[in-house]
């Protein structure tokens, strides 16, 4: 399909508007933010940085990661390790089902609402390079802006378990981008995270 600016910032425009209805708020540079309004841009802005020649659909999927995320509360399921397991099938569903109905409403292809829902639903995501690059996109803007506020309330050895799933989820080069964000920790959050990557 031909690109279209107009068409790809309509639709990030009506990515911004549903998350801009979070009724959650976040503190960011002195203001408050709609919890996953601010997440998206974060996630552009990491796509940017990382993957500056990242194709149209894999900087829609990155916009529309989260996408009114917190219709679906982690208090509605059970939990435990099956709970959460699905939860987060039912959000990546969710997420997908959102994001493509608005790219279709805004004159997208089949084709690219399709690898849009894809990338989202992270389908064979070992073999997608562009899956792998979201994911490694996902785990950065965690890592950068959400880490150090959930350490506070997780054991050590909780943080170092989570800690070693994220890194399994990277790639090199993702692993490369981490580096200089975790350095940057406080030092007793540094002091967890070596212990996590040190060899099992």
């Amino acid at each position: 399909m031909k690109p279209d600016p107009k068409r790809f910032a309509e639709a990030i425009a009506r990515f911004d508007a549903a998350n801009a209805e979070d009724p959650n708020r976040e503190l960011s540079q002195g203001a408050e933010h709609p919890k996953e309004l601010l997440y998206a841009k974060r996630m552009t802005a990491w796509l940017d940085r990382f993957a500056p020649d990242a194709s149209e659909a894999l900087k829609l999927a990155a916009r529309s990661q989260h996408i009114r995320r917190w219709v679906i509360p982690r208090g509605e399921y059970p939990m435990n390790r099956q709970g959460y397991n699905a939860w987060r099938n039912t959000l990546a569903k969710f997420h997908a089902e959102t994001a493509g109905r608005i790219l279709q409403e805004v004159g997208y292809d089949e084709e690219t609402v399709r690898r849009v829902e894809s990338l989202l639903l992270k389908e064979r995501i070992e073999l997608d390079p562009e899956g792998q690059t979201l994911e490694d996109v996902i785990c950065l803007v965690f890592l950068e802006s959400y880490f150090a506020e959930f350490a506070s309330h997780y054991s050590e050895p909780k943080l170092i378990g989570i800690l070693r799933k994220t890194w399994k989820k990277m790639s090199p080069r993702g692993h490369e981008a981490a580096l200089g964000i975790l350095s940057k920790l406080p030092a007793e959050l540094r002091a967890v995270v070596e212990k996590a990557l040190e060899p099992v």
